[in-house]
This record gives structure tokens, sequence and C-alpha cells, in this order.
């Protein structure tokens, strides 16, 4: 099982991710995303925008097991950050939590 916490540190510092809601969906509608990433909180109106177009463009979406204070921590952010799209994994496993060792995707 794969340590989702660092593995978003690594891809953010060695890869491409574009940070925020709006950046995140603007990536999905544009197909640049690899994968996407919601905090547990993220308001439900912008976490069902995300589900749609992220079904409609077949992008996996993982639900991180936290806040979106914790996901902006993770990043190394001093700021919340509700989604996040990872465009190019870097150095990182991440794309593995696609491969069902996930805590949540649909």
């Amino acid at each position: 099982m794969i340590d989702v916490r660092k593995n978003i540190r690594i891809a953010v510092e060695t890869g491409k991710v574009y940070i925020g809601s709006k950046h995140t969906i603007r990536a999905i509608m544009h197909r640049e995303a690899k994968l996407v990433i919601v905090a547990k909180n993220c308001p439900e109106n912008i976490k069902n925008d995300i589900f749609r177009y992220a079904k409609i463009a077949n992008i996996p979406v993982y639900e991180f097991n936290g806040s979106s204070l914790e996901l902006g921590s993770v990043c190394g952010r001093p700021h919340v950050i509700a989604a996040l799209a990872i465009i190019d994994p870097g150095a990182s496993d991440i794309m593995k939590v696609v491969g069902g060792n996930s805590d949540k995707t649909r």
C-alpha cells in the first residue's frame, strides 16, 4: 500500500500539479489531468462538478481522507486546498492509488 500523503507531496515537488477547484475543473475539461484529488470536506457542489466532468473525461478521482486544510499542508501550502489535478506525477507513485489501493475512487 502506498503512502498517499508522501506521494502527493512528491508529485507537487517534482511533477506538474494544478491546485484549486477552478484550475482542476479546467484541467479535467481540457483532458490534461491524469488524476484528480479532492479533499473529504470539499464543498458538495464543487465535488459533484468534479466527479461529473471527470466521469465524462474518463479521469480517475481520489477522495483524500482528510480535510482541505490537511491537503494544503500535505502540498506544502499554508492554505486550504479543496481539489488538485495531477498533470504529471513526476517521481511520485501517486498514480498507483487508481489501482484500487485508495480509500475511495470513482
